[in-house]
This record gives C-alpha cells, structure tokens and sequence, in this order.
C-alpha cells in the first residue's frame, strides 16, 4: 500500500501545473462490483501522451480460514488517436501485485508481475467528468507457494505459472482536476 501511495505522490509531483485536462482522479466501477478498493490517476505528458496507474486493494477474510487478499499497481501509457482524455486511446501497461487467498480446498500466497497492450475510448461527460472503458491483454507470471486453506496449513508446494489473456478491464469514472 506505502508503494501505491508513493506512486500517486510521485505522478501528482511530475504533473506541472493543473491546469484545464491536465490531470485527473479517477475509479474503476469493475473493481467495485468485486468489492475492490482502488483509485487512479492520470496525467498529461503531451498533447497526445498521457500516464495512468490505478491502485488496488483486497482486504477481505472470512471465517473458516477463507480470504481474499491482494494489492496491486497498474500503470499505463496511453497514446490518444486525436487528442488527450477524448475518444480512442491505445495502451502499453505492466502490472505488479501481491496476494494470499483461497475459497475452497487450497490457499495461494504470492506475486505476480508482466505488461500488456490495450484499446480503450472516453466519453465526455460534462466539463470535469468522463467515462472510460478498456480491455488489455498481456502476460503475467504467477509466482506463489500453495497451502492446505486451514489455519496455519500444511505446505504443498512452490510453483510458477504463465497467464496471457484479459489484464486490464475498466468502466472508470474520471474527474479532471482544475
């Protein structure tokens, strides 16, 4: 969590001044309607270029040794097709995060870390609000030890895993900051 708020600090830093569509907050509702904490920002670099990294966070435990825990960092270049934060945009991202959780027989405890490639369009809304939506793929490396899901569970084993597909999904609500 201390790494993604010195990520916000440091692009909040780097922005210059915040000045009209400048920069911007904003939050993932596909993460909400998992129950997932993040927020994001993005920052002009040109007319064309901006940057954007969103943070997220899991906190959940339930009984019975059962739990959903995870953070991690998204941050992206976006090159816009006209102009910045307005219509089409492709992206070059890399992700990073942390996890622990399992549901049913076994309990994950890991990383994961790789980039991906994605096309996304923001609607504007009003003069401070937009609606952005994204799809990435990419890869990701999985690295992670597995355990029996009971308390303090017996160790299984160490393991490694290669994913391509799906890495980025956003429905984001943007405010620009003025």
């Amino acid at each position: 969590m201390k790494k993604l708020l010195l990520l916000i600090v440091l692009l909040w830093c780097c922005r210059g001044h915040a000045a009209a569509q400048n920069w911007a907050v904003k939050t993932n509702a596909a993460y909400w309607a998992v129950g997932t904490l993040n927020i994001g920002t993005e920052v002009a670099l040109s007319e064309r270029l901006t940057i954007d990294a969103i943070g997220a966070y899991n906190p959940f435990e339930f009984s019975d040794n059962k739990k959903l825990l995870f953070w991690g960092v998204q941050p992206e270049l976006r090159w816009w097709t006209c102009r910045k934060f307005s219509g089409h945009f492709l992206g070059v991202h890399a992700h990073y995060g942390k996890y622990n959780g399992g549901l049913d027989t076994y309990r994950y405890d890991g990383w994961l870390a790789g980039a991906g490639i994605s096309y996304g369009y923001q609607f504007i809304l009003g003069n401070r609000w937009n609606l952005e939506l994204e799809l990435g793929v990419g890869y990701a490396r999985l690295n992670y030890d597995k355990y029996l899901r009971e308390h303090c569970g017996k160790f299984i084993e160490h393991n490694t895993k290669n994913y391509f597909g799906p890495t980025r999904l956003s429905i984001s609500f943007v405010y620009f900051i003025k």
